[in-house]
């Protein structure tokens, strides 16, 4: 079993009290519309208490109730259509060009991996509650940790002292929930810790959700733990840096403009990543494997979404991907960790994604694809045996054991690793944002040399094309892909199209306005101030 911050061992716990102390109406167990969550003081008589409500707003990012892989803390909303994890997989993986799921009974899959999903999707439903959920926990925590709340308790030292490092913690994981929103649906329902109890949030539209993240961040710094110095499974000063050089590279998608200022940021903070401490795990698919809070991962995870195949058993990513990469063919169960069967082909990847490893990509270690005695194309996705499979993510652990369980695996899932700040650095630089292009080409040759493959670039080799297909060959099935593609304007319209995309087998274009996805019906009911996407 896995040591670690523990979050699992309070999740129940401060659930529980989210549940018991609230005067949120049922409006907001559905989707969390504003911050009407409360706790009760009577938590806070232990001062351990603090830091278990912090786990908590970790805890939301894997957990998705109290009872069990299959219970919700969200009213009316499935557990596998609510775990963070599992739905930002979905909307920024399964919406492209690298994967297809092959059981399009379950809710939302068809209409998500088709681009035909509609503001009644219950995957899209999950996200926006989920990060909504992250505000409302994170909010609260600053509620009951002002000056005033820690006098009245007679806080001790020891406990005051942690007190603004753990602030700053709660306001970072705020921020990331915002950030997902702004990139996922363009705007959010925006209340901070100041925001007056059952009032109803104003909204942020992308430009504001910019703003405050940013400034947020950057206010924070002083106070968050520096890189590689917090606990596993904690946030740091390099998670901010992270969302940070995010933002920039993506700059011109959120706030219509290009500025390149902003793309020197993003040079800049991920310099300052890479100054960190951080190195690459020594094997590729270290960052992929049960052990991976222990293996030469450790150096090159910056941020993880915690999956512990005792202790916190859901259906998160990483389970998802590792029985649904078992084929219908090949029953690879054993190998990776899971019952024989696994999912019996469950997930398969796209013609397109697999054509990116073709020729001197053969033997490199990223290259994962299992193809023996399958065709390329997938003509109907619900026949399990057409399209190639992947091996990337395993329960298997780096010394040849295997997690504690064969279904819920001990795989953490890498949200943000330095190998995507290399490339972000590369892909900055030659939008001009300034560095170095003999270090932006090192950072591409050090990932091919980790790969095992021996076709280094040259400066010359280095282009925006070139960055696209080595991110997708890199950060496949990490849940950037859609991000990657509307960044390149390869995502809507038909100048690329994949397999499935927009309901043709071959591909057909998409509208313009896909580039965001639609308010679920649910959250505007929530919120009246909440208005529908252009062209939703």
């Amino acid at each position: 079993m896995k040591t670690r911050f523990k979050i699992y061992k309070t999740i129940g716990f401060i659930c529980l009290f989210i549940v018991t102390y609230t005067s949120c109406t049922d409006d907001l167990n559905i989707t969390p519309n504003d911050d009407q969550t409360i706790l009760s003081e009577n938590l806070f008589e232990d001062e351990a208490a603090y830091k278990q409500v912090l786990a908590g707003i970790y805890a939301n990012l894997a957990l998705t109730g109290t009872d069990g892989p299959g219970s919700s803390n969200l009213k009316n909303i499935d557990a596998g259509t609510s775990q963070f994890g599992r739905v930002l997989l979905y909307v920024q993986t399964l919406s492209a060009d690298q994967m297809i799921w092959s059981y399009e009974n379950d809710p939302g899959t068809r209409e998500i991996q088709r681009n035909l999903w509609t503001a009644q999707n219950p995957l899209l439903l999950g996200m926006f509650s989920r990060a909504h959920l992250s505000i409302a926990l994170a909010n609260n925590f600053l509620r009951e940790t002002t000056d005033e709340k820690l006098d009245a308790r007679n806080v001790s030292t020891t406990v005051r002292n942690e007190i603004p490092a753990y602030r700053a913690e709660a306001r970072l994981m705020r921020a990331m929930a915002y950030y997902y929103m702004m990139d996922i649906f363009g705007k959010a329902n925006f209340a901070d810790e100041t925001t007056p109890i059952n009032s109803q949030p104003e909204v942020y539209e992308r430009t504001e959700l910019f703003s405050f993240i940013e400034s947020e961040l950057k206010e924070i710094d002083a106070d968050l733990i520096d890189a590689k110095q917090n606990e596993y499974g904690r946030a740091d000063k390099a998670v901010a840096y992270m969302i940070l050089a995010k933002m920039y590279l993506n700059h011109e998608v959120y706030l219509d403009a290009r500025d390149n200022d902003k793309y020197n940021n993003c040079v800049s903070y991920c310099e300052k990543i890479i100054g960190g401490g951080y190195s690459l795990a020594t094997n590729y698919l270290h960052n992929f494997m049960a052990d991976n809070n222990t293996n030469s991962a450790t150096n090159e995870i910056i941020f993880p979404i915690i999956s512990d195949g005792f202790t916190t058993q859901n259906y998160g990513p990483t389970t998802v991907m590792v029985n649904g990469s078992v084929g219908s063919i090949e029953v690879n169960g054993a190998e990776v960790g899971v019952g024989a069967g696994g999912w019996g082909g469950a997930l398969r990847v796209r013609k397109q994604f697999v054509e990116l490893f073709d020729g001197s990509f053969a033997n490199d270690t990223r290259n994962t694809i299992i193809s023996e005695g399958r065709p390329i194309d997938i003509d109907d996705i619900s026949d399990k045996d057409s399209g190639y499979i992947i091996q990337k993510y395993s329960n298997a652990t780096s010394t040849g054991s295997f997690g504690v369980d064969q279904t819920f695996v001990d795989t953490d899932f890498p949200l943000f690793r330095l190998a995507d700040v290399y490339l972000m650095y590369a892909e900055a630089h030659l939008r001009g944002g300034g560095g170095d292009l003999t270090t932006a080409v090192g950072y591409v040759n050090a990932l091919r040399t980790r790969a095992n493959n021996a076709n280094t670039i040259a400066s010359s080799d280095l282009t925006l094309d070139f960055i696209l297909d080595e991110r997708a060959r890199e950060l496949h099935w990490e849940a950037h892909r859609r991000q990657d593609l509307i960044r390149y304007n390869k995502f809507t319209g038909g100048n690329y199209n994949w397999a499935w995309k927009g309901n043709g087998s071959n591909g057909i274009s998409l509208p313009d306005h896909f580039k965001v996805y639609p308010i679920p019906t649910a959250s505007m009911a929530a919120n009246p101030n909440l208005t529908q996407n252009i062209g939703y």
